[in-house]
């Protein structure tokens, strides 16, 4: 199936062009990856797209090291295993659930990510927290989407609480319904840009991907009226080409998001109190009332919230935890096990 389409585009950037020796230039082609299954990669270049049977040998590569969608690739179509992944400018990841935390990729190379949440019930303030963090870490653009403010007597409030999170993060409020959406969040959707759009499920992701794009082209499913959660109606990472000549990647509904190494992340979102923190007496302060805290007196005072706080660190102890490798996160399991067998043998020495 021909696609007559430039580089420009598609996305292309000059500095991805400096990767490249001049004998690749002219002996392959580039191309970028707009879907991924388990056994092919979807592949455009400005004449074609078509689907290339992906590599075992990548599968033996950490999961970071993996084409995902929105890569640039080099290769020469006629000749199996020539496939190269080009730097990337970002890398959009999380842990994914479950006991053994292996990164998932989500998307490369992606200017912007629409962070989409609505007014009502699944409004939360340390999910967005998680998904800005995520997206500073990354390299990428956020811009926090409230959908729903049709249904709202109160878009001031939801309004002020989201640009309280960030405060150069852009806040915008829209109803992913009405035609004026899409126009709202043309800054970020020109051509040669790509967005991706992160949420929970039942947020209205996949109903505003489908206005963006003009046509009902995902499913999407009811919100259940009791808590305002919705169901998974995006099940595979896509990238699809939107009238304004961005490109959108539309990823499956998040009920959990783990973060890995995103210390960065972290710290950029909470920014105050990280450099309120260098004021500390001890440098190892767990700011738990320590002696001498900056934060603990911040909040004395009333100017830091106490949530907040604990919010902050408790992301900080989970980007710790993902530093690790596998033996010193074997040995803190075995040290946890040690403390609850004492604990058990306590209790049973009381019971006697």
């Amino acid at each position: 199936m021909t696609k007559l389409i430039s580089l420009a585009q598609l996305g292309w950037r000059p500095i991805f062009q400096q990767t490249l020796t001049l004998e690749q230039l002219e002996d392959g082609q580039v191309a970028r990856v707009l879907g991924v299954d388990r056994e092919r990669l979807l592949l455009q270049t400005e004449q074609v797209q078509w689907h290339e049977p992906a590599q075992k040998r990548w599968l033996s590569l950490p999961m970071d090291e993996r084409p995902t969608v929105g890569d640039w690739v080099w290769l020469k179509p006629d000749t199996p295993g020539t496939l190269t992944l080009l730097p990337r400018q970002s890398l959009l990841q999380r842990v994914a659930s479950g006991t053994n935390p292996k990164p998932q990729l989500l998307a490369a190379n992606v200017d912007t990510v629409f962070i989409v949440s609505s007014c009502n019930a699944d409004f939360n303030k340390a999910r967005l927290e998680r998904y800005l963090a995520l997206a500073l870490d990354s390299g990428v653009m956020p811009v926090i989407v409230l959908t729903k403010a049709d249904l709202t007597d109160q878009v001031d409030h939801y309004r002020e609480t989201a640009q309280s999170l960030h405060a150069s993060t852009p806040v915008v409020l829209l109803n992913a319904l009405d035609e004026q959406a899409a126009i709202t969040l043309q800054p970020w959707t020109s051509e040669g840009q790509t967005v991706a759009l992160l949420g929970s499920s039942g947020v209205g992701k996949t109903t505003l991907t489908n206005r963006l794009l003009g046509d009902q082209r995902f499913n999407t499913a009811a919100i259940r009226e009791d808590d305002a959660k919705g169901r998974h109606t995006t099940t595979a990472r896509q990238m699809v080409r939107i009238p304004d000549g961005g490109w959108i990647v539309d990823t499956p509904g998040m009920r959990e998001l783990r973060l890995g190494d995103a210390s960065e992340g972290v710290d950029r979102v909470f920014d105050d109190i990280v450099e309120l923190a260098r004021l500390c007496r001890f440098k190892d302060c767990n700011h738990q009332g320590d002696e001498g805290c900056a934060l603990s007196a911040a909040i004395d005072r009333g100017e830091l919230e106490p949530d907040r706080v604990r919010r902050f660190l408790k992301l900080k102890r989970e980007t710790i935890i993902a530093q690790e490798n596998v033996w010193e996160r074997r040995q803190r399991y075995k040290g946890f096990a040690k403390v609850v067998k004492l604990a058990k043998n306590a209790k049973d020495l009381k019971k006697r």
